[in-house]
């Protein structure tokens, strides 16, 4: 299954399965954890296994985190965001800017490596000594390359009770992020026919 930094990075807010929603992001161990658990994901960006957060950081990806809800609500629209960012969107005029500034905040270049045994591949060679800088920079690029590519049509909301995650369409039926919102969402409509019907009979 493909993966995608900026939808993991959005994935960060979620809901606790108690009915109310969690940020892992929350304190700078929960950061230091998110990172370090996806050295794939960085992979030639920054050393995520060596990787400790600080306050500073952990302000920065949440602020870019803001910054990539607003704009992923933006490509689902008219369809509603996910109800964790109803009431506190960044503006999309705001959120644009924003990841354009932390993405310019690393200079790269790209560098062609072709081996004679082999195929030639592309990868990006940075001028930027700070890792943390190298990381934000690289969650904003990995934004840009997925608001720009062809998963942003199938970007959806989960519109499950309690679920406030964006989830990228994988067939034509799907309309959760996963089974168990399904269950939810089936569960919950089954009650309000129930309760319906109950009420019309009275």
């Amino acid at each position: 299954m493909e993966r995608w930094p900026a939808l993991e990075l959005a994935s960060t807010i979620r809901h606790d399965g108690d009915g109310g929603v969690t940020d892992d992001l929350a304190t700078t161990d929960g950061v230091t954890r998110w990172i370090q658990a996806r050295p794939d994901l960085l992979a030639g960006h920054v050393p995520a296994g060596d990787m400790a957060a600080d306050d500073e950081l952990r302000v920065e990806i949440i602020e870019l985190r803001r910054a990539v809800r607003a704009l992923f609500a933006r490509a689902v629209s008219p369809a509603p965001p996910s109800s964790a960012d109803a009431r506190r969107l960044m503006p999309a005029d705001q959120a644009l800017a924003h990841l354009n500034a932390v993405a310019a905040r690393e200079t790269v270049v790209p560098q062609l490596d072709w081996p004679s045994d082999g195929a030639p591949t592309a990868h990006l060679l940075s001028a930027e000594d700070d890792p943390k800088v190298r990381l934000v920079a690289a969650l904003a690029r990995a934004a840009i390359d997925f608001l720009s590519g062809p998963q942003r049509e199938q970007l959806r909301a989960c519109t499950a009770p309690r679920c406030v995650r964006y989830f990228v369409k994988s067939h034509g039926r799907q309309e959760w992020c996963k089974p168990s919102c399904g269950n939810r969402a089936r569960a919950a409509r089954h009650y309000r026919r129930q309760r319906t019907a109950t009420d019309g009979g009275q």
